[in-house]
């Protein structure tokens, strides 16, 4: 089976200030950003992908160049509204801080399969599309490349948590329990049987493991040996 790898953006302008973004245009990666989205560049630079997919928006597309820049290869980049950040609505570019007083807050905070933002779209509809878009382009991906392909997916927070969800089976309603953080990298395989998540949230360590380990399509009774590479490159 083919491994996508879903990277968050670095850290934007916005998440420095406590605005929530959404699909604002003109919000891009600050200093902090860059850096980070470097340092996910060279972790990836071990590993040979066959493609990194990217959110439109200007945060990912610059996080994904930092990528294509350490990448042996000339990878296809292509662009996928599937997988970009959630239509917030009315509260696109809003303070944090004043979002937290209004009713729904605590709505996304705790039932958040009932989220319908003012104007926007809901989080389970942001749910089904991400996830979608993912499994439909990880299977692309195999049928071109062979079920040894790895890939890059460029995403957002929320959209990367809502993949995970599904991918670890859990009902949207706890998708509030991952952290995904700036310019981390989690590596997700869709299996025959079922999706394997390999590793979460993780912002450090290589992985070139993920180069010469195709993974096995059933569960290894047991836990297995692993992959053989740095315990730090897996969360």
């Amino acid at each position: 089976m083919a491994t996508v790898i879903l990277v968050r953006h670095g850290r934007t302008t916005a998440n420095a200030s406590g605005v929530l973004a959404g699909r604002i245009a003109g919000i891009t990666l600050d200093p902090t950003g860059l850096d980070q989205s470097a340092r996910a560049g060279e972790r990836l630079a071990a590993v040979p992908l066959v493609g990194i997919v990217s959110s439109p928006l200007e945060r990912c597309r610059q996080t994904t160049q930092a990528i294509l820049d350490r990448q042996a290869g000339s990878p296809a980049a292509p662009i996928e509204d599937g997988i970009t950040e959630c239509d917030y609505g009315d509260w696109q570019g809003r303070a944090l801080g004043d979002l937290a007083k209004e009713d729904l807050w605590s709505v996304v905070q705790t039932q958040p399969s009932a989220a319908v933002f003012p104007g926007g779209e809901s989080l389970a509809a942001m749910q089904a599309r991400a996830v979608a878009a993912i499994r439909r382009l990880d299977a692309a991906f195999e049928a071109e490349h062979g079920p040894g392909a790895v890939w890059a997916a460029v995403s957002h927070g929320d959209i990367i948590k809502s993949i995970l969800a599904d991918a670890l089976g859990m009902h949207l309603d706890l998708f509030q329990r991952i952290t995904i953080n700036p310019a981390s990298a989690s590596i997700v395989r869709y299996t025959a049987t079922r999706p394997d998540v390999v590793a979460m949230n993780t912002d450090a360590g290589d992985l070139g493991w993920l180069a010469a380990d195709p993974g096995a399509g059933d569960a290894t009774v047991g836990g297995g040996a692993g992959p053989e590479g740095p315990p730090s490159a897996r969360s």
